[in-house]
């Protein structure tokens, strides 16, 4: 496990400063009470849940062209046939997973391919597992195509609680399968969509592992 660059420096600085209290108090404090260690106690115990918002643990990533992987760790909260009218503009398979503030943020891709599309679309910050948030809320957009043509789709979106999307994708650049794709800080949503005769490998309430469960299979 290791710490993603996204948070280095705030952690970094929030140890500094908790390290700065603890200094200030043993210098101040004469006779520590209760009180005292509770708030010691409160401030690492801060720094450390703080910490794990940006912790990478080591896994053995899924590696299959035929198989789509998940693009996010959480919960799967839809899985229905739209439209989608942004890059795909056709009937597809949607399936959203909604990243609380206790999952690894990281996002990856779900499939190898060459990224065709990026867009950014500002929006409001209503809770990640609303079913308007998809459009409504601030997130990036990320149009994949396979090297037997195949479209994917797919949405990082900010929440109530994550007002920070970073997507690393590039338009024309060629991507591998559970490379790094982007990262939401502190919990959020990723809607990936799929073609209508993939074989859906999830549920809904599927708790699933970015580049590691299988969300669908490709004919």
């Amino acid at each position: 496990m290791y710490l993603h660059k996204e948070g280095r420096r705030i952690v970094l600085i929030i140890f500094l400063a908790v390290a700065l209290i603890g200094v200030l108090m043993h210098f101040t404090i004469e006779v520590w009470n209760v009180f005292d260690y509770i708030v010691i106690g409160a401030l690492v115990i801060f720094a450390l849940l703080f910490t794990s918002f940006f912790r990478i643990p080591k896994r053995i990533f899924t590696t299959d062209d035929k198989q789509i992987v998940a693009p996010a760790d959480g919960r799967v909260v839809v899985i229905e046939e739209v439209f989608e009218s942004e890059f795909l503009k056709r009937q597809c398979r949607q399936v959203s997973i909604f990243m609380s503030p206790a999952n690894v943020h990281v996002n990856r891709y779900p499939v190898a391919g060459k990224v065709v599309y990026v867009n950014y679309h500002k929006g409001n910050y209503f809770v990640a597992s609303h079913p308007k948030s998809s459009v409504l809320n601030e997130h990036s957009s990320v149009g994949l195509e396979m090297a037997d043509g195949t479209l994917i789709f797919m949405r990082q979106i900010a929440g109530a609680v994550a007002r920070r999307i970073v997507c690393y994708s590039k338009e024309g650049e060629t991507v591998e399968q559970n490379q790094e794709m982007g990262f939401i800080k502190f919990g959020s949503r990723v809607d990936i969509f799929i073609p209508l005769d993939a074989e859906i490998n999830v549920n809904i309430e599927s708790l699933v592992k970015n580049g590691v469960s299988t969300i669908a299979f490709l004919k």
